[in-house]
């Protein structure tokens, strides 16, 4: 991507305008002063369009993209030939990191059995919805449109807020102050009389093709979250269409690269990044998106190392037959740490009541560990996969605090 001089590469700028505002809350609930803050005109954002906008970034900024791109297509190809299914184990994780930035956290074991019906953990079942949206993301990734985005914001929230889910707002929305009102607020989004037209640009953008993918990907995604245009659930969405991008324009093609997870290392700056992009400013976000491919991979190499010693070390402590269905079940376990007879009986093609003969052997070996305590509907999991996984979330909250 070329660079030019500065005052020919600013990029559209978030402007204003003034709204008209009566609270909802009654006067009686407030008190004179929050009363008084919230009297009177607010300003939202009037945001351009961009379809036809011409990015520029430095020399230096272009080629930090392109090299997190060219890591990114080999992390792909690496994982995507593995034997064992690292897509859905790298998924799930991305989908979590996702809902962490939006301070939802949850422990794998909470995640797996929520995937599993459970809904005893409300941010696990939450998350499960997030990678339901990443699945939509993945899956309309090459038909791209308003159909599409609202599908993947449906997959999102249809389980803990179906009014909302799948629908453009239809109200003002804030970020930041307090539940009140828009006055005081970080930002305040555009009006949702503009978000028709302002998603319609923001497909025709998406589909250009004369853009690197990350740089066009990292565009995007500030973009959308500057629209705002849903009541909830606008950054999970958000990051889901990231994905959307990278694999409709064929930079992955095998695996869910985890960003989100990068990403989680600094949020500040990942909120000052969209910050500066509505003041015009490009640089920030494409570089955080660089940078957080490059410690996603990192951390996605991890674990899958670690995946594989884990496997490794079951060879010699398991007691089976080449061949034997307990191996199935063991590849199993390292997309699934979770399982109960029902899940084993169909994923191994047996019947309920021969669900045991694979499952014994790995209980004595030490690799899978009854934890309900049940006569009946027994449930087990492998503490080692789990750990493996719960490493990959904390290895990623722990690049914030260094």
């Amino acid at each position: 991507m070329p660079s030019v001089p500065a005052e020919s590469s600013a990029w559209p700028c978030v402007s204003w305008e003034s709204r008209s505002w009566t609270p909802s809350v009654s006067s009686d609930a407030l008190s004179r002063r929050a009363h008084k803050r919230h009297q009177g005109p607010y300003r939202a954002a009037l945001v351009e369009t961009i379809a036809d906008a011409h990015p520029y970034l430095p020399n230096a900024v272009a080629a930090l993209a392109a090299e997190a791109s060219a890591a990114i297509a080999r992390f792909d190809a690496e994982v995507g030939a593995e034997v064992v299914p690292f897509a859905t184990v790298l998924l799930r994780s991305e989908s979590a990191a996702s809902s962490m930035i939006e301070n939802l956290t949850s422990g794998t074991k909470a995640i797996v059995l929520a995937e599993m019906g459970s809904r005893d953990k409300h941010n696990a079942t939450e998350i499960v919805g997030n990678v339901a949206a990443m699945k939509a993301a993945i899956n309309l990734a090459d038909r791209l449109d308003t159909a599409a985005i609202l599908a993947m914001h449906d997959a999102l929230m249809r389980n803990y807020a179906p009014a909302i889910a799948g629908k453009w707002r239809r109200q003002q929305v804030w970020i930041g102050g307090d539940c009140v009102g828009p006055h005081g607020a970080m930002f305040v989004p555009p009006h949702h009389d503009h978000i028709a037209h302002l998603i319609d640009d923001f497909v025709a953008f998406t589909r250009r093709t004369d853009l690197p993918v990350l740089t066009h990907a990292a565009i995007a995604h500030a973009q959308f979250e500057t629209i705002h245009p849903f009541s909830d659930g606008n950054g999970r969405t958000g990051r889901a269409l990231v994905h959307a991008m990278l694999r409709g324009h064929g930079l992955t093609r095998k695996v869910t690269v985890p960003v989100s997870a990068g990403l989680l290392g600094d949020t500040n700056a990942y909120f000052h990044a969209l910050t500066a992009y509505r003041n015009g400013d490009l640089e920030p976000i494409v570089t955080m998106m660089a940078n957080a491919s490059f410690a996603a991979i990192d951390n996605g190499r991890r674990l899958v190392t670690e995946l594989h010693e884990v496997r490794a070390s079951w060879n010699g402590r398991v007691n089976a037959r080449r061949g034997a269905m307990v191996w199935r079940l063991a590849e199993l376990l390292l997309r699934q740490p979770v399982v109960d007879t029902a899940m084993v009986a169909a994923e191994l093609g047996i019947s309920p009541d021969n669900a045991a003969r694979p499952i014994t052997p790995l209980v004595r070996a030490g690799v899978l560990t009854e934890f309900t305590g049940f006569a009946r509907n027994r449930m087990w999991q492998s503490q080692e996969v789990l750990a493996a996984l719960d490493g990959f979330a904390a290895r990623a909250i722990s690049r914030t605090a260094d």
